[in-house]
């Protein structure tokens, strides 16, 4: 049984409408839960992250223990920390780098705007081979604990990345091994809960994709061997327009995030990805790693 150290479990939290970033629980690396939602002074979210905590989990002894949300427990059936998000079901995972990194990334947007309360697990610099300091590839970060994984059966797992493979000339073997191991340690960690992937950023193999546009195609292939919806974004910059709205060469700028995030939507709707959320959901945008990560994908 593969488990990971309870030290290097951390997670980082944030509820919010879209760009604001506020904290989950005291308990956890600082973290804090506000009494009322930014930009809605009068709408408490206590209430509703208390109502989706999940009760009865399994704690470190074993024994049925009513759990809040923001805190962690202990998954017996693989020795693992796990977070207790409110609504999971309603919840999709997101696996990512820079480009979904940051509250009002254009992954996070599209995700959103699709219906889905949306928890991160990743950090800039990282992708399927790539690492960045502390936190490890998406394979090795899973398992060793650099994430807080979410307890419980979320409604969509929805794996991004691929840039910083592309800059750090990963191979095509590297990358598709690593995302062959990722896509079956989630489905063995999560085995009810469909699976999406989405490429990697770039201009198209006509505008000087390169190795970017190379590397999704790549990933579109893995994706399309294990049977998954896969969203190809390896020309988007150039098939909409979009290279004006970069802040760099590879990141988008706010209004930039936002155009890309209504795409995304609207695949995620073509695919018949996207869920009805109800009168009374609060949008989620929680992460399982400690801090933000530098500018890269």
């Amino acid at each position: 049984m593969r488990k990971s150290p309870a030290a290097r479990a951390w997670t980082r939290c944030a509820v919010s409408g879209v760009a604001a970033a506020v904290a989950l629980s005291a308990s956890l690396s600082g973290c804090g839960l506000p009494a009322a939602a930014p930009g809605n002074p009068g709408r408490p979210v206590a209430a509703a992250a208390a109502a989706g905590a999940a009760a009865g989990l399994q704690g470190a002894a074993g024994n049925p223990a009513a759990a809040t949300a923001g805190s962690r427990v202990l998954n017996p059936a693989n020795g693992r920390l796990e977070a207790v998000v409110p609504e999971v079901s309603r919840t999709v995972l997101l696996i990512g780098d820079s480009q979904s990194e940051p509250v009002d990334g254009w992954p996070r947007l599209g995700l959103a705007a699709a219906g889905y309360n949306v928890y991160f697990c990743g950090r800039g610099g990282t992708g399927f081979v790539s690492s960045n300091g502390a936190t490890g590839n998406y394979i090795d970060a899973l398992l060793r604990g650099d994430w807080l994984l979410p307890s419980g059966t979320p409604a969509l797992i929805v794996i991004q990345g691929g840039g910083n493979d592309a800059a750090g000339a990963a191979s095509d073997r590297q990358i598709t091994a690593n995302a062959e191991r990722l896509i079956a340690e989630l489905r063995e960690r999560y085995p009810g809960t469909p699976m999406a992937m989405i490429g990697t950023l770039a201009r198209g193999e006509a505008h000087g994709g390169g190795r970017r546009t190379e590397v999704d195609a790549l990933l579109g292939s893995v994706a399309a061997s294990h049977a998954l919806p896969f969203v190809s974004v390896g020309d988007w910059l150039t098939r909409y327009g979009l290279a004006k709205d970069l802040a760099d060469t590879v990141h988008m700028n706010p209004v930039g995030r936002q155009k890309l995030g209504v795409l995304l939507e609207g695949r995620l709707r073509d695919l018949g990805l996207d869920r009805k959320p109800t009168a009374d959901q609060q949008p989620l945008r929680a992460s399982g790693t400690l801090d933000d990560g530098p500018g890269q994908d």
